[in-house]
């Protein structure tokens, strides 16, 4: 169902979009090229984000931080984030579907990684919320299509010479 958002100004409505694909965005970059913590920062006070099936819920900054700064050291990850289609459902709610992939493997310690198959392949369904002029995430939700265990790397690949 599509949700009418004809009272909002066409130039407001793209703002807030853009604004809401920025911190889809966002959130992926600080956990695969940043401090995976800091994700925390993306959301409300009392935002959540969870896997859809299962008991895996986490809520509220302090412990969003906590759980996302927990992931191994060791960690190579990178998501592919596409098909972000956010609606914008008054002036300060929207709501998006993003579909992502992820190539995830532990035990890195630097080089380059052979090619493997991604460990997920899902979507997110994320809310929003604009809190003091910032949108930010009120929750997201995991639903996995497609998923494998994360690989221990027995010892950082080599550079491939051409």
């Amino acid at each position: 169902m599509r949700v009418a958002t004809k009272a909002l100004d066409p130039t407001d409505r793209l703002l807030a979009e853009r604004a809401c694909e920025r911190l889809i965005v966002e959130f992926v970059h600080k956990l695969d090229l940043g401090d995976p913590g800091d994700v925390a920062d993306l959301f409300t006070d009392a935002g959540f984000w969870e896997w859809a099936e299962g008991d895996r819920r986490i809520q509220g900054r302090d412990a969003l931080r906590s759980y996302f700064a927990g992931r191994p050291a060791d960690r190579l990850s990178r998501r592919i984030c596409t098909n972000i289609l956010v609606t914008v459902t008054s002036e300060a709610t929207a709501t998006a579907t993003t579909y992502f992939t992820t190539y995830r493997v532990d035990g890195y310690t630097g080089g380059f990684v052979p090619p493997r198959a991604p460990t997920q392949v899902g979507h997110y369904e994320d809310s929003f919320c604009k809190v003091e002029d910032r949108w930010l995430l009120s929750s997201r939700s995991l639903y996995l299509a497609f998923a494998g265990p994360t690989e221990r790397l027995e010892a950082a690949a080599e550079p491939r010479s051409n």
